[in-house]
C-alpha cells in the first residue's frame, strides 16, 4: 500500500467521526450540543472517585485533583492511524458533578431563581474563560510542573492543598502521555502498513519529548493543544481556545524556514487532526491590538481549508473589522456556500468599542477573542464566566401583570411597565448576588484546575482563577425571550388598551387557562405587527425592554464591586427556558419555546422578501453595547441567496451589521428542501452540519425538537 494522500487521511478522519456519531446516537438517542470530540469507547472506565468527606461529593482541590488523576491513569489510550496526533477523551470525569458543600449552597436564593424562571444561573458555573496556551508552549508540561513547585516554595503557604492538587494533575497528564508513547511504539511494531508504522513512531517521538519539554515544532505545538483540549473537555466541558492563527504562526514560520514543513497540505492535515480531536472554540483573523490592522496570516487560510475538507462540526470564528483581509473573507464565504455552514462572524464593530466602554483601553479590547458560543475573553488574564447566566425577560411580565390586576391601582400600560421594571430589577439583582457568592466559594468546591495552568497569576499567587488568581474580573449575563415580551406588550396595548377587545382581567384568566376555549383570541394576539417588522409597536417595546435590561445590569456593580455585562442570547435552549414559563400574551402556550436570542420570532415579516435585512436591523437595534454579544442568527435558502446576489450580498450583509454595532453573526446557507428532508429523515444526510446557534453540530445528532427550532428559523422568501 502506498502512502495515503492528505485527502485520504482527512477523509478517513471524517468517516470515523460519522461512525462514532452513529454509536453516540445509539447510546444517547440524541444530543443537543456541539459534537465535542469524545470517543465512544466500548468498555466503562473503572477508577476510584475520591469524595470530600464533608459533602460526600467531589468538592475541593484535594478531591478534585485525586479524582481527575485517577481518571487519567485509567483512561484508555487512543490514536487514529490517519491522524497526526495522539489522544482523545471518553467523556466528562465521572462523579465530578454534584452540588457544592452544603454550607456553600446559596439557599436563600433558590426560591427567587424559581420565581423568576432563572434556570441558567451562572452561580456554580464552570470554566467559560479563555486560556493563554502560550504559557504551555513556553514551558511544556515539565516546565509547568517546575513552576508549580517553584511558587509553592516561594510563597510558603501554610496550606499547600492548591499546589499539591495542581502538581498531582500535571503529573497525571504526563503519565497519560507516556502511556500513549508506549502504545504508539507497540502498535508500530505490529503495523504492516509503512505509513502507519512511520506515523506511529513519529507520534511516539513527539510525545516522548512533550512529556517534559516545551514544543519545538508546529506539530509538537498542536499535539500539546490536543492534550489541553482533552483535559479541558473532561473537566465540565471546557471549550475555550484563543486566536489559533496568531498562536501557531511562530512555529509555522520557523518550520518553513528550516524546511521541516515543505507543503502546506501537511499543515492542513495537522489542523484537521486537531479539529477531529475536539471542537474547541478558536478565532482567526482579528486585529493587531496597537493599531487595529489586520492580523490574519497563512494559518488563517489553512484553518478554513481544514474545516472545509474535514466536514465535521468545528467552532471557529472569523473576526470581522474595518480592515478585514478581503481574501480571507472571500474564502470564508465561499466555503459557507459550499458546505452550508462554516465560521461564525465575530464583529469588532460592537465588541471592541463596547468592551472599552467599561474603562478598558481599545488595544486591550482588541485582544478579546471569540472563544465560546456567543462570547469573547481575554486569554489568561480575565475571569469572565460567560454564557452560563441568563435572565428570563418574560417571567417578570407575567408577575407584573398579575400583581397589577390584583392590586387596587388602575390597570394601565404605565403601571404594568413600572411593575415590570421592578421585577426585572429584582431578577437582575439575584444574578449580581449570585456572582458575589460564586467568587467567594467556588474555589473551595470546583477549582479551575485546568485553566489555572494557562492563566497569568493563579500559580504565581497560589490562588484559584475564580478567587483572585487573575487581574480582570468582569462577568456577563444574557437575557432571553426578548421577542416574546415585545410582541406580548404590543398585543396588550393594541387589543386591551386601544381597541378594548377584552379586559385586563379577561386576559389574565385566558392566560391562566392556557388559551383553552379562546383560540380566536390567541390568533388575534398573534396577529399584531411583530418585533422585527420595522417601526411597529413591538419594535418599540423590544428596544425599550433591551435598554431597560441593559441599564439595570450595567448601572450598578455587584455588592462586591464586580461589573456584569449585559447581552441577549438564549443558546439553543429555547425549549428549556420555555418549559416552566406559563402562557404569554403573544399567543404562546404554556411550556412552549421562548423566542431565540434577540431574533424576531419566525414568520415575523409577512412575505419574507426583506426578512434578512429586517432581522439584522432589529438585532443591531437592541445591542447592549458593553462588549457582551447579542448574536444574529441567519438561516437562508441557498438557491434564493444566489438569486439575490450570492456571496457578495452576504459579505455586504455581514459588513453592514458590523458597522451597525453588531457583535456576532451565525449563518447557515442550505436549500430549504434539504433541511426539510433531513428533518424528516436525518439518516439521509448523516454529515449535514448546521449552526444551531453559536455552536455547530451534526443536524442528525439533534433531538426532534431542536431540529424543529432550526427548521422554524429558516427564512421563507416566497
Amino acid at each position: 500500500m502506498g502512502i495515503p494522500s492528505y485527502f485520504e487521511r482527512i477523509n478517513a478522519l471524517h468517516e470515523t467521526k460519522l461512525k462514532f456519531n452513529d454509536i453516540k446516537l445509539q447510546r444517547l438517542g440524541s444530543y443537543n450540543f456541539d459534537d465535542h470530540g469524545w470517543i465512544p469507547f466500548d468498555e466503562p472506565i473503572e477508577f476510584e472517585i475520591v469524595k470530600d468527606p464533608e459533602s460526600g461529593y467531589v468538592n475541593g482541590m484535594d478531591a478534585v485533583s485525586k479524582t481527575f488523576a485517577n481518571y487519567l491513569d485509567a483512561h484508555p489510550v487512543y490514536i487514529h492511524p490517519m491522524s497526526a496526533f495522539a489522544g482523545a477523551w471518553a467523556g466528562n470525569v465521572p462523579g465530578m458533578g454534584g452540588p457544592w458543600k452544603p454550607q456553600h449552597i446559596f439557599k436563600e436564593q433558590e426560591p427567587l431563581f424559581e420565581k423568576y424562571n432563572i434556570t441558567s444561573r451562572g452561580l456554580y458555573g464552570m470554566n467559560h474563560s479563555g486560556p493563554d496556551l502560550k504559557i504551555g508552549f513556553d514551558l511544556g508540561w515539565g516546565g509547568l510542573l517546575e513552576k508549580i513547585r517553584f511558587y509553592r516554595k516561594y510563597n510558603k503557604p501554610v496550606d499547600t492543598t492548591f499546589y499539591d492538587g495542581q502538581e498531582r494533575f500535571v503529573e497525571a497528564i504526563q503519565r497519560w502521555i507516556k502511556r500513549h508513547v508506549d502504545y504508539a511504539r507497540q502498535e508500530a511494531l505490529k503495523a504492516d502498513d509503512e505509513f502507519v508504522k512511520k506515523n506511529l513512531l513519529e507520534i511516539a517521538d513527539i510525545n516522548e519529548w512533550l512529556i517534559d519539554n516545551p514544543p519545538r515544532t508546529l506539530r509538537e505545538a498542536m499535539q500539546f493543544i490536543c492534550w489541553f483540549q482533552c483535559v479541558d473537555r473532561m473537566y465540565f466541558n471546557g471549550g475555550a481556545g484563543q486566536e489559533i492563527d496568531k498562536l501557531l504562526l511562530p512555529y509555522y514560520e520557523a518550520d518553513k524556514a528550516k524546511g521541516i514543513i515543505k507543503d502546506d497540505e501537511e499543515v492542513v492535515w495537522y489542523l484537521a487532526s486537531m479539529f477531529y480531536n475536539d471542537t474547541h472554540y478558536w478565532q482567526i483573523g482579528g486585529q493587531n491590538p496597537a493599531d487595529g490592522s489586520d492580523a490574519s496570516n497563512p494559518i488563517s487560510f489553512l484553518v478554513l481549508e481544514a474545516m472545509h475538507r474535514l466536514k465535521i462540526p468545528a467552532n471557529v470564528a472569523l473576526r470581522v473589522h474595518e480592515n478585514t483581509n478581503e481574501e480571507l473573507f472571500d474564502k470564508a464565504i465561499e466555503y459557507l456556500f459550499e458546505d452550508g455552514t462554516g465560521v461564525s462572524f465575530s464583529c469588532s464593530g460592537g465588541l471592541d468599542k463596547g468592551y472599552a466602554r467599561n474603562g478598558f483601553p481599545l488595544p486591550l479590547a482588541r485582544m478579546r477573542a471569540k472563544v465560546g458560543c456567543n462570547w469573547t475573553a481575554l486569554p489568561g488574564i480575565e475571569y469572565c464566566l460567560q454564557d452560563v447566566t441568563r435572565v428570563c425577560l418574560a417571567k417578570p411580565l407575567l408577575l407584573a401583570l398579575d400583581e397589577m390586576i390584583e392590586s387596587d391601582e388602575e390597570n394601565s400600560m404605565e403601571n404594568l411597565m413600572r411593575r415590570y421594571k421592578a421585577h426585572l430589577e429584582a431578577a437582575v439583582n439575584i444574578i449580581k448576588d449570585g456572582v458575589d457568592w460564586h467568587v467567594k466559594y467556588k474555589h473551595l468546591n470546583k477549582p479551575e484546575i485546568v485553566l489555572n495552568l494557562f492563566a497569568h497569576g493563579p500559580i504565581e499567587r497560589g490562588v484559584d482563577m475564580s478567587h483572585g488568581g487573575v487581574d480582570i474580573y468582569i462577568f456577563a449575563c444574557d437575557a432571553t425571550a426578548l421577542a416574546t415580551v415585545a410582541d406580548s406588550l404590543a398585543a396588550i396595548e393594541k387589543f386591551i388598551v386601544e381597541e378594548k377587545k377584552l379586559t385586563w382581567e379577561e386576559l389574565q384568566t385566558i392566560l391562566k387557562n392556557n388559551w383553552e376555549g379562546a383560540e380566536h383570541i390567541r390568533l388575534m394576539f398573534k396577529s399584531i405587527p411583530k418585533y422585527g417588522s420595522g417601526n411597529s409597536r413591538a419594535d418599540y417595546y423590544a428596544k425599550l425592554i433591551a435598554d431597560m435590561y441593559t441599564n439595570l445590569m450595567i448601572g450598578t456593580p455587584t455588592k462586591a464591586g464586580f461589573r456584569v455585562l449585559p447581552g441577549i442570547f438564549s443558546h439553543g435552549d429555547v425549549y428549556i427556558h420555555g418549559r416552566n414559563l406559563p402562557a404569554t400574551p403573544n399567543g404562546r402556550y404554556a411550556g412552549d419555546p421562548i423566542s431565540h436570542s434577540a431574533d424576531p420570532d419566525p414568520g415575523f415579516l409577512p412575505g419574507g422578501g426583506t426578512a434578512p435585512t429586517a432581522k439584522a436591523n432589529a438585532v443591531a437595534g437592541v445591542q447592549s453595547g458593553y462588549g457582551n454579544s447579542t448574536p444574529l442568527q441567519i438561516d437562508m435558502d441557498s438557491k434564493l441567496v444566489k438569486e439575490m446576489g450570492g456571496k457578495e450580498i452576504i459579505k455586504a450583509y455581514i459588513k453592514a451589521h458590523n458597522e451597525m454595532g453588531g457583535t456576532l453573526i451565525n449563518i447557515n446557507v442550505v436549500s430549504k428542501e434539504k433541511i426539510l428532508e433531513a428533518h424528516e429523515n436525518p439518516d439521509k444526510y448523516p454529515d449535514l452540519v448546521v449552526r444551531v446557534t453559536g455552536y455547530s453540530a451534526f443536524f442528525k445528532s439533534l433531538s426532534k425538537e431542536y431540529r424543529q427550532q432550526v427548521v422554524d428559523r429558516w427564512i421563507a422568501y416566497d
